[in-house]
């Protein structure tokens, strides 16, 4: 399966949603259409120069199925964030790199099912698409959204958010949490954390356990405190789904350490500096040279002028997820390969520290 590349598409339209957030669509070109076919709640990367520096970052598209011709992201600025506030600049006509749908927090449309939303903030955009679609395709199905925001002022999407309340009167309930600003409905008032959720539960106003399947989007702390939360309520692990944007900076992060073939044991002592790491992409090799004191993967291949996929950087998106089959790497952050994908020799190019002389990286495999 080939790696997807960066493609360049113009801005059709921007659109205020909060003081501070836009939500930007991109007009796809009839011979895009089916690099750019996703599946509810996958994201896009954004690739543009900022301030004089290559700068990446995904944002999940907000976008129903059946929206041809366009793909709509929604971006909230953010404390010092440099390529959000450069994403607030952006008009109609504009024309930035992005990179096609990629992500795992994503909703199958076929069938019936009842779903839980939990959403916070900028966390809207990936469950705005899975309700939408889901609604939309799946006559039957229901969805409940709580959404947290700070106020009223800061909620986004508002207007397609009632626009789906009033046209699926009886299968959408949306209810929105905040916690600086008094609402009629007492009970919504606060944050969206673990006693909201068993109260919300003890009410009757949602029903976590008799769900196919609950996403949680949004600040780490929020989604480890529902997570807890809704496990006590009864709800199995593999029914919880979560997109996490950024991380607490007391996080907890997955397994780390890896390797493969007849390399796996790292070697005595620490890692060792100038790895022969090989890298294998579109079917190509490239070899590059690793000092794991000072540099991941990702870092030594862009200092040696070679363009391996990646978005976050931060051990997040698995953009740069490859698998190793010679070698054995460790990771410093690692918040979305699942224990599976550890066994199975994956790794992040991100986040990956060679920790024997010769590492062979497959970007190829999925």
């Amino acid at each position: 399966m080939a790696v997807p590349r960066f493609h360049e598409l113009e801005i059709a339209a921007v659109r205020s949603e909060t003081p501070d957030a836009v939500a930007i669509t991109f007009a796809i070109p009839e011979e895009l259409s089916e690099t750019f076919a996703f599946t509810p709640g996958q994201y896009l990367t954004l690739r543009a120069e900022v301030g004089g520096e290559d700068m990446r970052r995904s944002y999940s598209i907000c976008s129903p199925l059946g929206e041809a011709g366009r793909r709509t992201v929604g971006v909230k600025r953010i404390a010092d964030g440099r390529f959000s506030s450069f994403a607030q600049t952006l008009k109609p006509g504009d024309r930035i790199k992005v990179m096609p749908p990629q992500g795992r927090f994503t909703a199958e449309i076929g069938g019936a099912h009842d779903y839980l939303l939990l959403a916070a903030g900028s966390g809207i955009t990936p469950c705005l698409s899975i309700a939408a679609s889901v609604l939309s395709g799946e006559p039957t199905s229901t969805v409940t959204l709580l959404y947290a925001n700070r106020n009223s002022s800061s909620v986004m999407f508002r207007d397609a958010l009632n626009d789906l309340k009033d046209r699926y009167t009886t299968r959408f309930t949306l209810s929105h949490v905040m916690d600086e600003e008094i609402q009629d409905v007492e009970i919504m008032n606060g944050r969206l954390d673990a006693d909201k959720l068993e109260t919300l539960a003890a009410h009757g106003l949602i029903d976590p356990a008799r769900a196919d399947a609950i996403y949680i989007c949004g600040p780490e702390p929020m989604i480890r405190a529902a997570s807890t939360a809704l496990a006590a309520l009864g709800v199995p692990e593999d029914r919880l789904k979560f997109e996490l944007f950024t991380p607490a900076p007391d996080s907890s992060p997955r397994p780390r350490a890896n390797g493969a073939g007849p390399l796996a044991a790292p070697l005595p002592g620490a890692k060792p500096a100038g790895s022969s790491v090989e890298i294998i992409l579109d079917g190509a090799r490239r070899l590059i040279t690793v000092d794991a004191t000072a540099d991941t993967v990702l870092t030594a291949a862009m200092r040696q002028g070679l363009d391996i996929p990646w978005s976050c950087a931060g051990g997040m998106c698995c953009t740069c997820r490859c698998r190793i089959v010679e070698g054995a790497a460790t990771m410093d952050e690692n918040f979305s390969l699942e224990p599976w994908e550890i066994a199975s020799g994956f790794t992040l190019a991100c986040q990956s520290r060679p920790t024997t002389q010769k590492l062979v990286l497959d970007f190829d495999a999925q």
